[in-house]
């Protein structure tokens, strides 16, 4: 099997957007946070609390899919360095390598979605309870 050069290079736009996602999504759990703690700092709601060890856990996540992202970005330009200095073999295997890696990515990124979709829901819930409480 041959890979030219241009086949990791192919990585660079897909993966560059993708950390560019993550980082948004980091940035606007953080600021979700930061708005959380001040508001527990006042109340001490134990759902609040709550709340904050899911967005913590989100944040965790967050960190490995941008650390797959990038390691695997890391190994893709590596792949390219070693197809260009003739190292067919090793070139071939650091690329399998990286997309192994956006591969994990994109996992710890399905999972983390989960988890929002599902705390979304919980929020949702709560809102239809206290609506049928009301009525």
């Amino acid at each position: 099997m041959t890979l030219h050069i241009e086949t990791p290079a192919l990585l660079f736009s897909a993966t560059s957007l993708i950390l560019l996602a993550y980082t948004n999504r980091f940035l606007t759990i953080a600021t979700i946070v930061r708005s959380l703690k001040k508001t527990y700092d006042e109340k001490e709601n134990k759902s609040i609390l709550l709340e904050i060890k899911n967005l913590n856990l989100r944040l965790t996540l967050i960190r490995y899919m941008q650390m797959f992202g990038v390691l695997s970005l890391f190994l893709s330009v590596f792949a390219m360095l070693l197809l260009f200095l003739e190292q067919q073999t090793t070139g071939i295997y650091l690329f399998g390598l990286s997309l192994l890696c956006l591969l994990i990515s994109l996992a710890v990124s399905f999972w983390e979605i989960s988890i929002s979709v599902n705390a979304l829901r919980l929020h949702l819930s709560d809102l239809s309870e206290s609506k049928k409480k009301k009525l």
